[in-house]
């Protein structure tokens, strides 16, 4: 069983923007789901966790298995997948090429890559395009690289920002099949502000609002809190940020 505790983290952006207040929070093997409108601080959270932001100084603890993440650094990097938000991808490069690059990052033996590779581009309907370039993607086809990119070598934590942004409502399904597949042996973390992504393979649900986690919980005991005769989770979302869902 893996673990991934937060242990008051806070984030500065200059002298006004306080990204994240005190964020505490302990995941253990599942599927969690990052709730909450653009610019609540999930996407900073995540890039906090994957070590490609730090937080303040003296500003909290993240801990991988009950060791801090600022020692471990590679030891703690190899277990780690993650999906950003942003699709830089190299555009001249196939995403085959891409992809083995990803996999020589992760120290990931030829052999192995180029049969991970062949699996997971199986599973979210990529392989007849490995071999072109991606410059010529659709944002659909770069989400579904991104998220190969980020399951290449079996890592133990799966972050993953927005991950269906983009996709059509088929490989939407397929993606979140995926996912949940995965949830016995991992940490899986996806933030969102789609509703629908996670209600129905999320061990619990965390909601953050102004960097700040204002509720978690799984979902029956989430849907209790509505203050409406339609219990669901969608609107407890409107309840907790007045927000219609896309």
């Amino acid at each position: 069983m893996n673990q991934l505790e937060l242990r008051k983290v806070n984030k500065h952006y200059g002298l006004k923007k306080h990204a994240l207040h005190d964020f505490s929070f302990t995941f253990t093997n599942g599927i969690y789901g990052l709730l909450g409108p653009n610019g609540a601080g999930k996407s900073t959270l995540m890039n906090i966790i994957t070590d490609n932001l730090l937080p303040d100084k003296d500003g909290g603890r993240i801990l991988w298995n009950g060791k801090e993440t600022r020692i471990l650094k590679d030891k703690f990097r190899c277990r780690l997948g993650y999906m950003p938000q942003q699709q830089n991808l190299y555009e001249t490069m196939t995403a085959h090429t891409f992809l083995n690059y990803i996999a020589a990052l992760k120290c990931i033996k030829p052999g192995q890559a180029e049969t991970e590779i062949k699996q997971i581009t199986e599973k979210v309907e990529l392989t007849e395009s490995l071999n072109k370039k991606m410059g010529g993607f659709s944002g659909g086809m770069k989400q579904r690289v991104l998220i190969t990119a980020a399951l290449l070598g079996n890592p133990d934590l799966v972050i993953l920002d927005e991950p269906t942004a983009g996709l059509d409502p088929k490989q939407r399904v397929i993606i979140r099949n995926m996912i949940s597949e995965l949830r016995k042996d991992k940490i899986i973390i996806i933030s969102t502000h789609i509703v629908s992504d996670i209600e129905n393979i999320a061990k619990e649900i965390l909601f953050i609002k102004d960097g700040k986690l204002i509720d978690s919980g799984n979902i029956p005991q989430l849907i209790e809190k509505v203050n409406h005769t339609d219990k669901t989770l969608e609107n407890l979302y409107m309840q907790y940020y007045g927000e219609v869902q896309k």
